[in-house]
């Protein structure tokens, strides 16, 4: 039966093909890429490079990555997602004395945000706290997330209060649970020569023109660096999938693994501090692409740290932020 005044909790990332075949990936691109908070190009212009110069050839080429890093139980992000909405309830219910709705969404793909918000409504839930799991906020992320609530909760009778958290990267919960992730690794397989923060990438005009998602970053690495005891030249911050022509942030994390190769550099540690989830852009471009890049240009030994995922440490720091930011 459901409960009445409930406040519930969307988990929100941002979203995956259903499956490793290009038909499915040319379904999510389409979606993905026709958001004009991602792709800042006028419509009609983009209509025709998407329809006639982008779907046509990428999703046979992305599905062969997909395939790469696909699970038996399906996409490792999806997989990750229902694992943390699932645990994220018993923290909470255990802290809070009670129970507490959390219900995962993706921004594209499935389940999407708004099937997420009906199942909150069908569990009772009338204010409602989005936690978009981006440690930086971007408005091609964070604001692409509320555009999709906003839309869908003015079709919802009655529509939810709705709170949100709109970044957690200097959060110290969110800093300690990285930080003992890395730590974790290294006390198994040593420690690395160099240290690389890859996060993903922006357009440089898109940060030129307000966007604090590279301030946002570099603040997340100085502290977990700190935390590390690592915050010195040992330490590099990059960033990662670049599209399309324009400038993106660098430095560009494939360069820089170039260059490390080339410079002789015997381990190379990599992590994503920007990723609540192993998915395809840590699992298949850091842990493959971004090992051969290193190799082939000399360097020895190369270590992907997986992220966070669903350990004790980040379920800790989730129900931190989301205790404190909880509508009463």
């Amino acid at each position: 039966m459901a409960q009445s005044g409930v406040t519930g909790v969307l988990l929100v990332n941002l979203g995956t093909p259903d499956a490793p075949t290009p038909a499915a990936v040319r379904r999510y691109l389409r979606e993905f890429l026709w958001d004009p908070r991602v792709v800042q190009i006028p419509r009609p212009l983009w209509w025709l490079i998407l329809n006639f110069a982008v779907l046509p050839f990428r999703p046979a080429k992305t599905a062969k990555k997909y395939a790469a890093i696909w699970r038996e139980d399906g996409s490792p992000l999806r997989v990750y997602l229902a694992r943390q909405a699932q645990l994220l309830r018993g923290y909470l219910g255990e802290r809070l004395g009670k129970p507490v709705p959390v219900a995962g969404a993706m921004r594209y793909g499935k389940p999407s945000i708004a099937e997420g918000l009906a199942e909150l409504a069908g569990r009772g839930c009338v204010r409602l706290l989005v936690l978009p799991l981006y440690p930086q906020y971007a408005g091609s992320t964070t604001e692409s997330a509320r555009d999709a609530v906003s839309l869908a909760t003015k079709k919802m009778r009655p529509a939810p209060s709705v709170s949100w958290v709109e970044d957690f990267h200097a959060h110290p919960a969110y800093v300690k649970a990285i930080a003992k992730n890395v730590n974790e690794y290294w006390m198994k397989h040593g420690r690395p020569e160099r240290l690389v923060m890859s996060f993903h990438g922006l357009p440089r005009a898109v940060v030129e023109a307000g966007d604090p998602y590279e301030k946002q970053c570099r603040e997340s690495a100085r502290l977990i660096a700190t935390e590390l005891g690592w915050n010195d030249a040992r330490t590099v911050v990059t960033f990662q999938s670049r599209f399309g022509a324009q400038e993106w942030l660098k430095p560009y994390t494939a360069g820089t693994l170039e260059a490390l190769g080339r410079g002789g550099a015997g381990r190379v540690d990599v992590i994503c501090p920007g990723f609540a989830a192993d998915c395809l852009e840590t699992l298949e471009e850091i842990a493959q692409e971004g090992r051969d890049t290193f190799r082939n240009a000399g360097g020895k030994d190369f270590h992907y740290i997986p992220t966070t995922n669903d350990t004790p440490s980040w379920m800790t720091a989730l129900e931190t932020i989301v205790t404190e930011n909880l509508p009463c």
